[in-house]
């Protein structure tokens, strides 16, 4: 649906930042004479990978990428230590707006919510080894971009990055990227974990990535994931327009995940996956914890007014009855909206995001 006939001859025109080109400035690359390979590259001088990388202070945000007027980001690579995949919050605001469209983690944003590297596949995210980040969602914008990341934590840290864009071109009509944040640990008794809540405007869902820590023995998907849409969720009585048949379902797997014999199976494939399944080590990592996504590219889930989505996180107990699971479940939800702002949470503390 974003995608472009490569044959198509359009007036536009393609610029990347990095640390080598911080502005994107035609002809603008290599002329760095500080930064941080200038020890390692002092006896080749300019031009010789002189600044690759940025270092950010404890608190500090620090902008990864300003652009003006029209156009759309196409490509996105980042890399950073894993200790920081929690730690740096990656935001980006959209036609001169003063709050962000995304505020997430780093590593959510690329489905490493675990702080530890899982192989992703995907026509929208790949994560490679061994920690090499890349979007392809398509960000367009028509009156400037400008994208951060901040350092939550008490170290430096050091961030490898490339933002590729187009200048001009025709973004009419189109919506703005929008990623959202949130996590439930635990999730209170017989409750909902909520990945949207009342988004307004017009625009289409396109992606869910989970990070989900099991609390408790037994099967842990057997939760409806539910999208309220156009009014659903004000009702008297508020009930969905579109609710699957459990979690596993939804990320297009079945029966548990579960080959026989081999247990729970990592799959990626270009839309759908669970990429990620951390065992019990039998000492501190006690917990089973799992990664999965899905991307609705070829089936985006279209709003007009408003949409909130909600999951549930259900077991198995005696006499064959659900049973309320009391997981941590940590959630980044895509989607594009006919605004740059939206209703959003808090932005989550250093302590919110610890892996525990």
């Amino acid at each position: 649906m974003f995608t472009n006939d490569l044959a198509a001859l359009r007036d536009v025109r393609t610029r990347s930042i990095s640390p080598e080109n911080p502005d994107g400035a035609k002809g603008g690359g290599g002329r760095a004479t500080t930064g941080t390979g200038a020890e390692a590259a002092r006896d080749l001088g300019v031009g010789w990978k002189v600044s690759p990388s940025v270092r950010i202070e404890p608190g500090q945000t620090y902008d990864l990428a300003r652009i003006p007027g029209a156009g759309r980001i196409t490509h996105l690579w980042l890399t950073t230590h894993t200790d920081n995949w929690r730690r740096l919050l990656l935001r980006a605001y959209w036609d001169s707006a003063s709050e962000p469209a995304i505020e997430v983690p780093v590593g959510d944003f690329f489905g490493q919510g675990w702080g530890a590297f899982a192989q992703l596949s995907s026509a929208m995210v790949a994560a490679n080894p061994h920690g090499g980040f890349n979007s392809y969602w398509p960000m367009p914008f028509s009156d400037g971009a400008h994208l951060t990341i901040e350092n939550l934590g008490a170290e430096p840290v050091v961030v490898y990055f490339q933002v590729t864009y187009e200048e001009g071109g025709d973004v009419a009509g189109t919506g703005r990227l929008h990623a959202q944040w949130r996590r439930s640990n635990p999730l209170p008794d017989a409750t909902t974990h909520v990945l949207l809540d009342g988004v307004r405007g017009r625009g289409q869902y396109v992606g869910t990535y989970l990070a989900w820590g099991v609390n408790s023995t037994g099967w842990w998907g057997e939760g409806e994931l539910k999208f309220y849409l156009d009014g659903d969720a004000a009702a008297t009585e508020p009930y969905p327009t579109i609710c699957g048949t459990g979690t596993e379902d939804y990320f297009g797997g079945a029966w548990n995940f579960d080959v026989p014999g081999q247990g729970y199976t990592e799959f990626t494939t270009p839309y759908l996956g669970l990429h990620q399944v951390l065992r019990p080590d039998g000492l501190y990592a006690s917990q089973q914890r799992f990664g999965m996504y899905r991307w609705h590219v070829p089936d985006p889930i279209h709003f007009d007014t408003d949409l909130s989505v909600d999951l549930q996180a259900l077991g198995w107990r005696s006499g064959g009855r659900y049973l309320p699971l009391h997981d941590d479940i940590a959630s980044t939800a895509f989607f594009y909206l006919d605004a740059p702002v939206t209703t959003r949470p808090p932005a989550p503390d250093v302590d919110r995001l610890e892996i525990l």
